[in-house]
């Protein structure tokens, strides 16, 4: 059986705490794979640092000085969790049979790799880690989240079920990813799009081990709306139909209002026509507000700016 090299691809953003903790804990997990012959023995652990404020960065030196199993790159500013991943992923494309990625914080299972490169073994180019039980998250997270995954389905995006961004993807799906141009991004709808064998394995999610959360309920939002909108157009078209359904309404009103005044029943009154000025303002704004997400989606598409940019690496050939 052949031995993949196999780089683990793990995003940091002010983690000076945690990464400490966790980084010997990805080097025995590597250390694990290699014993069973699971992945050849150059295979390694790439940091990226997404424009970190604190020391992540020369703990990440530090690191790589003291191992060869370790490597890093550190990227010009902070770019955002899904563009520091996409880096990673592409820039260790050339040099590995498969990639893992998974967060720095030791919340998911480290130990599901094994399975997961045995998917791979089975003829899997993906395979997605899936939360099979969120009991450390907090009742509000772990109800929106699963409302979230709902909502994304019914929009008509393709998506994995309780999937975030833990997954083993193949050099081969990797190289089908590049030709994704895309400066929104969002990689857990984009990778199943490219289709290729794939698989699951479930696993239990943890306490986050060091440091506190880099991703508040902000930037959770904001990723979600930026999933709906990167995947799907239904939003436009849930607006067309309001606009038809409010146009249909403001039809059979203006009907109602002609006969009231042709037999003389009209009455004068201020609070019918606040109120119905007051909903179609609402209407209209809400409308223009979808409309323009996209539009300033399709202006930064436009503009083809570079998704990253590389300051520094530990390895310097």
């Amino acid at each position: 059986m052949d031995r993949p090299r196999l780089i683990i691809i793990i995003p940091c953003y002010n983690e000076e705490e945690v990464l400490p903790v966790t980084a010997p804990r990805f080097k025995a997990e590597l250390e694990v794979l290699r014993s069973k012959g699971l992945v050849s023995g150059d295979s390694r652990i790439m940091f990226i640092d997404d424009g970190s404020s604190d020391s992540t960065w020369k703990i990440i030196k530090d690191l790589s000085d003291e191992s060869p199993d370790y490597t890093g790159l550190r990227l010009s500013r902070n770019r955002g969790h899904q563009n520091a991943l996409l880096a990673g992923l592409l820039e260790a494309r050339k040099d590995c049979d498969i990639t893992i990625s998974i967060d720095c914080d030791g919340q998911d299972d480290i130990t599901a790799m094994e399975q997961m490169v045995e998917e791979y073994h089975k003829g899997a180019d993906i395979v997605y880690g899936v939360r099979s039980k969120r009991k450390t998250d907090k009742a509000f997270k772990r109800s929106s989240a699963q409302f979230y995954y709902k909502l994304l389905s019914a929009m008509g995006a393709e998506v994995v079920y309780n999937h975030a961004d833990y997954r083993l993807a193949s050099s081969v799906v990797l190289n089908e990813l590049a030709d994704f141009e895309e400066v929104n991004l969002y990689l857990r709808g984009m990778f199943p799009l490219i289709g290729f064998t794939s698989a699951e394995v479930p696993y239990e999610r943890h306490e986050r081990l060091a440091g506190k959360t880099r991703y508040p309920l902000s930037k959770m939002i904001s990723l979600g709306l930026n999933g709906i909108t990167s995947l799907s157009v239904k939003p436009i078209r849930i607006i067309t139909g309001l606009g038809l359904g409010v146009a249909l309404v403001s039809f059979v009103l203006l009907i109602y209002t002609l006969v009231r005044y042709f037999i003389g029943a009209t009455v004068e009154g201020w609070a019918s026509t606040a109120a119905i000025i007051s909903f179609m303002s609402g209407v209209q704004l809400i409308c223009l507000g979808v409309i323009g997400e996209y539009i300033g989606k399709i202006y930064m598409e436009t503009k083809r700016r570079p998704r990253y940019i590389v300051r520094e690496r530990t390895d310097k050939e």
